[in-house]
């Protein structure tokens, strides 16, 4: 077995490598950046070494960095996780080069099946089905828009090397295709360092289905059968499972035999997944099945797959490295019960899935039999907008898929965050949706049924704002006496103390607050003494001038309230509502400029401005695209006009609610 391990990643990837490395007795050794030095993993590893600033490009993804400290602390071997220098061949060629042993195939089979256009050339020449479209090498924009018309649209427009959905975009006519195009290769240069992207026909009513597969070097290779990963957003995966439902012992061995040939044709070494689409209009068939590419690394969703075979897919990749054969074969493999993942992000369901940064106030996870939860953060802990927005992954194993469904949508329901807005609702309402229950979606159910799934605007939980803001004041919830326990230490004056006294009638007052974000004036108004068991009446009324009288909803459970440095997060149904004391003095200076602002929604790099002062607008006329979390999102006008000036140049790193562009608007 291998001595030591260094880590060459981050977040929940590094802590799970870190976790099996410890283990087998591996002494692991973390490199972290800037924005990383009090991370999880970093405290979890035996000993950590910086190695840039934030920008993965200068960190995570600098090579000559990551193997001068593995060369100075003495590692026997790299470990790459996903994403970042995961499939970069010249990776894997630089540990070989230094005597470093690198936890995953050879450069070899990296260059062969890493680039999408390639690893389909290879396919067809094993006699495996591809999707139609045009993997060749040629880029120019005019030639790729051709060949995007003849294979007809719907297309797929997928960046050539790398994964997880970026640099993938779908385009249903001619008209936005050159947009589409220039976003794909800015994403795909970004995330992977490479523009090139291939065009492929998009299948309809697709189904995501892939190929665990795992070698050793000595010819031995096996598939641990395979995982359902349909649920996706913008092609990104939400939730997997394993086995894939409605799949039938005819199709897998099929698919898995193709899976086992495609490794077997490159050398493969390692962990791998083999991915392909099926189209699932009339269920899945042996025929109706088509490669699409080879992930030349572990995968985020491999739990379900240690979760129905009992294996530790890290500590088999260990061992293969150390130049262990696999301790099974194909025939020794089975499927036990059913397992599902759901990834927790830090988004905003509500807002397009805005990627959402800040300070986990909470952060805890319900235990039991059949529950997994991998994370790689802890509460106090900032989520940032330099990498990945993902918080954890939360597994449930159980015998059916009914019973493992039901027992993830009962943990998500139990699961505590607060801080970043996150999709937990809408991971549990996925999880309970009927259709997806029942067997029938494809790629596409979650845009079929955003609204259902909550993952629209939402107006206020008045609920919430009423516990939060009687929370907020410490309102005794048993008697009507309340202090203002927001504030530092004991109340020492007695005109410090805000319990409402009046010499006659009800017992009213107003406080200021903020609810997320917006201005309003709360109204408390106590009971009078002849109806002491009845609540406070809590009124709110917005800047905007709407108002309303407050749910009479009471709760005592500490786990609906959490406290922050300036007032409380209300949690209800998934749900998160800020309440804070209004301060006066910290007012946003831009709105005193006149015009209207279009300001970054979250905080990221301003990669691209597509218009200058003097230009006349239409609404919704893509103006700039801020990138963060690897992902581009357009901003667009709210409504004819001028532009008035341009506040942010490309490449600026700007915050959440920075003025970008500054219109003169009509009407």
């Amino acid at each position: 077995m291998l001595e030591s391990v260094l880590i060459a990643n981050r977040g929940e990837i590094a802590c799970r490598i870190i976790r099996t490395a410890k283990r087998l007795g591996l002494r692991t050794i973390a490199v972290y950046s800037e924005a990383d030095a009090d991370a999880l993993f970093v405290q979890m590893a035996d000993e950590a070494h910086l190695i840039g600033p934030a920008p993965a490009r200068d960190s995570y993804l600098r090579i000559d960095r990551i193997i001068e400290v593995a060369k100075r602390t003495g590692a026997a071997s790299i470990h790459p996780g996903y994403g970042f220098l995961s499939e970069r061949a010249e990776f894997a060629e630089a540990c070989a080069k230094a005597g470093i042993v690198f936890v995953g195939p050879p450069a070899s089979a990296i260059s062969a099946m890493g680039l999408k256009d390639a690893a389909k050339a290879l396919a067809q020449q094993a006699g495996v089905p591809v999707v139609p479209g045009y993997h060749g090498s040629r880029q120019e924009p005019d030639f790729l828009r051709q060949k995007a018309y003849e294979v007809g649209y719907p297309v797929l427009i997928k960046a050539v090397a790398g994964g997880g959905g970026k640099g993938m975009k779908r385009v249903d006519k001619a008209a936005g295709f050159d947009a589409a195009l220039e976003s794909a290769q800015r994403e795909a240069q970004s995330a992977f360092g490479d523009p090139r992207v291939l065009i492929e026909k998009y299948v309809l009513s697709p189904r995501h289905i892939e190929i665990q597969v795992f070698a050793d070097a000595h010819g031995n290779v096996v598939h641990l059968f395979e995982r359902d990963c349909s649920l996706q957003r913008r092609h990104q995966k939400v939730i997997e499972e394993a086995p894939a439902p409605g799949m039938t012992p005819e199709m897998r061995a099929i698919m898995g035999k193709a899976a086992v040939e495609a490794a077997r044709a490159v050398g493969y070494v390692g962990a791998g997944t083999v991915e392909f689409i099926a189209d699932g209009r009339e269920g899945l068939h042996p025929e109706r099945f088509y490669f699409m590419e080879m992930n030349t690394r572990l995968q985020v969703e491999h739990p379900v797959t240690e979760a129905i075979t009992g294996l530790d897919l890290v500590e088999l990749q260990f061992r293969v490295a150390s130049g262990e054969k696999l301790p099974f074969t194909q025939a020794d493999l089975a499927i036990d019960g059913h397992a599902v993942e759901a990834r927790l992000y830090a988004e905003d369901p509500e807002r397009e899935f805005l990627p959402s940064t800040g300070k986990l106030w909470a952060l805890d996870f319900p235990e039991g039999e059949g529950l997994r939860v991998d994370m790689g953060v802890e509460a106090g802990d900032e989520v940032t907008p330099y990498y990945d927005p993902m918080i954890a992954k939360v597994i449930a194993h159980a015998a059916t898929r009914d019973k493992a469904l039901a027992r993830l949508a009962e943990a998500l329901g139990e699961t505590i965050v607060a801080g970043p807005k996150t999709n937990v609702a809408f991971l549990k309402k996925l999880c309970e949706a009927k259709e997806f229950r029942e067997g029938h979606f494809d790629t596409g159910f979650i845009d079929r049924n955003m609204e259902g799934l909550g993952a629209v605007a939402q107006q206020t939980d008045g609920e919430a704002v009423r516990l939060g803001v009687l929370k907020l004041f410490d309102v005794d919830f048993d008697e009507s006496s309340y202090r203002a326990s927001i504030f530092n230490g004991p109340v020492p004056s007695p005109w410090d103390d805000r319990d409402g006294f009046q010499l006659s009638g009800a017992r009213r007052q107003s406080f200021p607050v903020l609810i997320d974000g917006e201005r309003a004036d709360v109204l408390l108004q106590w009971p009078e003494p002849s109806q002491a068991s009845a609540n406070i009446n809590v009124a709110a009324r917005w800047a905007d001038g709407t108002s309303r009288m407050l749910d009479d909803y009471m709760s005592k459970d500490p786990r609906n309230f959490v406290l922050t440095d300036d007032g409380v997060i209300v949690l209800r149904n998934g749900r998160q509502t800020r309440v804070s004391l209004y301060d006066p003095f910290n007012v946003d200076l831009e709105h005193l400029n006149g015009g209207d602002s279009v300001k970054a929604p979250m905080h990221g790099k301003l990669i691209a401005v597509f218009v200058k002062p003097g230009d006349r607008v239409e609404k919704g006329q893509r103006l700039a695209i801020v990138e963060a979390m690897k992902m581009e999102h357009a901003l667009i006008s709210p409504a004819d006009g001028e532009v008035a000036e341009i506040a942010a140049e490309p490449g600026a790193q700007v915050a959440e609610g920075a003025r970008l562009v500054v219109l003169k608007t009509e009407g």
